[in-house]
């Protein structure tokens, strides 16, 4: 287990799962056209009286990033409902929860539960990021290590409010809203490991601090240039726990291809917007889909 696929799919959940049988008529509509323009990936499934539009997202990016073009508009405005994975309009009540989430409930506090080795290269991350090296002892690890992940980012001009969830929910107008999952759901996700995991996933995060920004740097440019494969090939690399990988990914990618089979079962135009590595190679939402027989298909252009 390394740092570069966990932080992946904490941050923006980016990740592959077990290969499925894709139908060659799907296969064949992924073709790129010659003269289709670079641009984040956007798929459709539908049938009589439902469109679904399948746009893949990174939740973070610098300010004045150009990723809503033409194809991306016309989806959208075309579509009755936004859908995300979680509720991101009250972040005040997020973040309180959290808080309350991530509370540890040990007199030793965090630095406490680790080993002398752990510690000092813990502390070391901390001064260097500019915090204090008791920030996180009322917290549990995973907290810590989530903020580990995201200040070297916060600090190298990221921003969550230029992510595109926020960018969307700003364009979404008198649209529904829809919520793949609560924000419970999304933090047990982390706080539900057990103690020993959690401060092995701080301990690979404070070992890959000083890749945090390059490695992020170079999945938005693949993004950007709507390379799934690419996408799917950095994301899958290293990838060998397989409890935090079906725990993070498999088994919510699976909900969701649910949830979708549920929806074409009303009328309407939905546009969904999930973290980018759902959409990505072998095992994403969409061949889970294509295996139960829908035909998903890529918008180029």
């Amino acid at each position: 287990m390394r740092l570069k696929p966990i932080l992946a799919a904490a941050l923006a959940p980016l990740a592959l799962l077990a290969a499925c049988t894709t139908p060659a008529d799907a296969i064949a509509e992924e073709v790129r056209p010659a003269d289709a323009a670079p641009a984040p990936a956007l798929w459709r499934l539908s049938d009589a009286d439902t469109t679904i539009y399948l746009f893949g997202t990174v939740h973070v990016l610098p300010d004045g990033v150009d990723w809503y073009d033409a194809r991306i508009a016309a989806a959208f405005n075309a579509s009755d409902e936004l859908v995300t994975e979680v509720d991101v309009s009250d972040q005040a009540a997020m973040a309180g929860y959290i808080a309350t989430a991530a509370a540890l409930d040990d007199p030793r506090g965090l630095r406490g539960l680790m080993s002398e080795e752990n510690r000092t290269k813990y502390e070391a991350a901390l001064a260097g990021i500019g915090l204090p090296v008791e920030a996180f002892d009322p917290y549990q690890p995973w907290f810590a290590a989530l903020n580990l992940s995201v200040l070297p980012l916060l600090q190298a001009g990221y921003n969550p409010a230029a992510g595109v969830e926020m960018a969307l929910a700003a364009r979404a107008g008198g649209k529904a809203r829809t919520h793949l999952e609560t924000i419970e759901e999304q933090i047990s996700i982390f706080a539900g490991l057990e103690r020993d995991y959690q401060l092995t996933y701080l301990d690979l995060t404070v070992d890959g601090i000083a890749d945090v920004v390059p490695m992020i740097d170079e999945m938005v440019t693949v993004w950007l240039a709507g390379d799934a494969e690419k996408l799917a090939t950095i994301m899958n690399s290293e990838m060998t726990d397989d409890y935090l990988y079906n725990r993070l990914l498999v088994q919510r990618n699976s909900n969701w291809a649910k949830w979708i089979e549920n929806r074409l079962n009303q009328p309407g135009t939905v546009f969904i917007a999930v973290g980018a590595g759902h959409l990505a190679g072998p095992g994403s939402v969409q061949d889970q889909l294509q295996a139960q027989g829908h035909r998903v298909v890529r918008i180029w252009k």
